[in-house]
């Protein structure tokens, strides 16, 4: 391992520079930053020019702080696609984990204008966003110092992870504005169409892919963690995927056509399943980006695992746990949780029964007995319940490195974005979509059943015909955790209908498509009064 460490090490000293010259910003969109460095010191040369406007955009990739980063972080965008389905809850544990509703708003779908997660999402990616159109400046500004190589390919990485952040904005929001300049005043930003929007980052993909790199983002190197062509074919991919929710019309063979171009490239399924999660897993062939991860060099943390475990289960491993997120019933029955036909992936992804540590030692609770979690006795308010600490099953997505710090949040599993089985998934979605089971692109080549049964052949030992039910249902079996729940739901038309019979579900849902797109912030409604509103809020 100290190999690939001191590999890890010297081929990320662009990330180690980045961020030495972060520029920070509001989360506004007309702020002028009083606390960035000199010009003349930030932009002396191409490399510093490089570390000053694209470099350093990557530090915002991961998060430290609620609300930061794409993952690993709380209170932000993980948390709508996750908590905002029917993957996973955060239940009131008696004092622990009401936070004013806040959770049980997730999870009943009644959440506001006002909620914190859309807020902070919105701040975040707009944040972002506006660093990235600085950047573009700067880059014009001081294009004198560039070759033409790195001057086209400094603004085409830029666009596209710029357009990625589109893409997340049109997925949760909807309507939003489109905002190219960070000199625009609030009063001029005007929101453009859903489908505006999709066009707009399709667009953006597609002009810059021919000048980014074609290299593999996951693996050290010059391009760690940072938006190559395989990345921005990939989100290409999803946008063609969900183009019938987000345009009104599908766009089958698109996909295909993407997926089939990153297969080409050489990604393909891991052997074994975890070695996507492992420690060091920056090496693996099939996830395609990642967030970097390591405990002395970055300041990225992943809370989603300590989030979860039981307070004497992390203090197992010398770490400090907040006994919050667990699975929801409906996973336990897709998985078929404690059954005969239980899927292997449940217990590679959740922590349920009598819990070990890394000696392979039980457990235990404050009481004394063997630690033991309880999934099928989860509920929203667990308050009164004897399961009020124990009930649910955990997060155990990624291996633990033993070595982590910062209560184990600072570790070095890189945190997975994008990969390989998703693009089968997708693909097998697209064929399945356009001719069903038997499905050939051109005629030739893997079926959609194919493309589907190499996914589960690595983990599953019985057959399973392919339909659009079955196909969902893996989606969740292969890439639970992973962020990706709320877009399948609203693709396969199982969004709206998750509550219905709940109490707290409300007829407007149903009526007015409430829930599908998250509110605009309040806030942001009440400093630009050229939004309007999403239906239903």
């Amino acid at each position: 391992m100290m190999n690939k460490r001191y590999k890890k090490r010297q081929f990320t000293t662009w990330m180690i520079c980045c961020l030495c010259s972060t520029l920070l910003v509001s989360c506004t969109l007309d702020e002028s930053p009083r606390d960035q460095i000199p010009e003349d010191a930030a932009y002396q040369s191409a490399t510093s020019l490089f570390q000053n406007t694209v470099a350093t955009l990557y530090t915002y990739i991961g998060g430290s702080e609620d609300g930061q980063g794409l993952q690993g972080t709380c209170r932000g965008v993980y948390d709508l696609q996750t908590f905002g389905s029917d993957e996973a809850m955060l239940p009131t544990r008696g004092g622990d984990w009401y936070d004013g509703g806040l959770w049980q708003d997730m999870y009943r779908h009644s959440w506001s204008a006002g909620h914190d997660l859309p807020k902070n999402a919105w701040l975040y990616l707009y944040k972002v966003i506006t660093l990235c159109n600085r950047s573009l400046e700067q880059i014009e500004k001081h294009q004198i110092l560039l070759s033409d190589i790195d001057y086209k390919g400094y603004l085409a990485e830029v666009r596209a992870l710029r357009a990625i952040y589109y893409w997340y904005l049109l997925d949760l929001f909807g309507n939003v504005p489109i905002v190219t300049s960070s000199t625009v005043s609030m009063q001029e930003v005007k929101q453009s169409s859903r489908a505006e929007v999709f066009s707009f980052v399709v667009k953006e993909l597609q002009d810059t892919r021919p000048y980014l790199y074609w290299s593999y983002s996951q693996q050290p190197g010059d391009h760690y963690g940072r938006v190559t062509y395989p990345v921005a074919t990939f989100v290409l991919a999803k946008l063609m995927l969900n183009a019938e929710v987000y345009s009104g019309k599908p766009h089958w063979q698109e996909t295909i056509e993407y997926c089939n171009e990153i297969e080409n490239m050489g990604y393909r399924l891991e052997n074994d399943y975890y070695r996507n999660f492992t420690v060091y897993n920056e090496y693996s062939e099939e996830n395609i980006w990642t967030i970097p991860m390591d405990k002395d060099l970055y300041t990225n943390q992943q809370q989603n695992l300590f989030r979860s475990y039981h307070y004497r289960h992390a203090a197992a491993y010398g770490f400090t746990g907040e006994n919050g997120s667990c699975a929801t019933q409906k996973v336990l029955d897709i998985f078929g949780y404690d059954s005969d036909d239980e899927d292997v992936r449940f217990s590679l992804n959740y922590w349920a029964g009598e819990v070990l540590d890394l000696n392979f030692e039980f457990v235990t609770d404050r009481t004394g007995n063997h630690l033991r979690y309880y999934p099928r006795e989860v509920a929203m308010d667990l308050s009164g319940s004897p399961f009020v600490e124990t009930a649910g099953a955990r997060m155990k997505k990624y291996e633990v490195d033993k070595n982590a710090t910062k209560d184990g949040k600072l570790m070095d599993n890189d945190i997975v974005l994008f990969r390989f089985a998703d693009v089968l998934l997708m693909r097998a979605e697209a064929k399945f979509r356009l001719g069903g089971a038997t499905y050939q692109y051109d005629g030739e080549g893997p079926t959609a059943q194919d493309d589907f049964n190499a996914v589960r052949d690595r983990v599953a030992e019985n057959h399973r015909e392919l339909t659009l039910q079955n196909l969902l249902d893996e989606r969740l079996l292969e890439l639970c955790w992973e962020g990706w729940r709320r877009q399948d739901l609203i693709r396969f038309g199982q969004y709206e209908s998750l509550f219905e019979g709940n109490a707290y579900y409300s007829k407007v849902n149903e009526k007015d498509g409430h829930t599908r797109l998250f509110p605009i912030p309040a806030d942001a409604m009440a400093t630009n009064h050229n939004l309007v509103q999403n239906p239903g809020y």
